[in-house]
């Protein structure tokens, strides 16, 4: 007798669906976890996380550091930094939407950690404009360099982005950028700049990202 079948119907409920002036951003969920989709495109999820903690590790190199994030996204990769031991870490989040469902959807508890300063800015200009030093600084941004969530981002991983970075980083501080995929250009405008260069890669399956990698300088 033949086996009968069995389709998994997956159902996305959309939680919210808002205009910003980067244009469309929304925060679905599937079943227990939710999704950040920007202007039709996936971000992130709660699924996983491994790479963004792996993101984090590659960058601090021990208790006491002051950690700058580019990009809360679900919270991970701040849990990871408070769980490293850093003395402060600072968040620069474009979205205002992203820290509110951070609060309300993810249940970030970091968030409420008296070592985490939250800033709604974009990263660029605040990059730019202050002149704070850290220990390590996270890029999770975008996608990746060669994948950004919007044009103008691009310029964050050109020469004028890196030296706004470099800038902000202590003596003998770290960079790592997380990516989806390889970034071959990106990769070697960082070998041309930095001694020390490692490529990370840590294989995971989360939405439609099946692959995501770090760079560290």
């Amino acid at each position: 007798m033949a086996r009968p079948e069995y389709a998994r119907w997956v159902v996305l409920v959309t939680v919210e669906r808002l205009a910003t002036p980067r244009g469309e951003l929304v925060l679905r969920r599937d079943g227990g976890h939710h999704e950040i989709v920007s202007n039709g495109v996936f971000l992130m999820d709660t699924r996983d996380g491994r790479s963004e903690r792996e993101l984090v590790r590659a960058a601090v190199r021990g208790p006491g550091a002051r950690v700058l994030i580019g990009g809360l996204g679900v919270g991970f990769s701040l849990a990871e930094a408070l769980a490293q031991g850093a003395a402060a870490v600072t968040v620069v989040e474009i979205e205002p939407a992203v820290v509110r469902w951070n609060r309300h959807h993810f249940a970030t508890a970091a968030l409420d950690d008296p070592r985490v300063t939250v800033t709604v800015a974009d990263l660029a200009g605040w990059l730019r404009a202050g002149d704070d030093r850290y220990d390590a600084v996270c890029l999770d941004v975008d996608n990746g360099p060669e994948w950004t969530v919007t044009e103008a981002n691009a310029a964050l991983y050109g020469d004028a982005g890196l030296d706004a970075v470099d800038r902000r980083l202590a003596p003998g501080g770290t960079l790592a950028v997380w990516s989806a995929n390889a970034a071959p250009a990106f990769e070697a405008r960082l070998r041309a700049r930095y001694r020390t260069v490692e490529v990370v890669e840590i294989a995971v399956h989360s939405g439609p990202l099946s692959t995501s990698r770090q760079t560290a300088s």
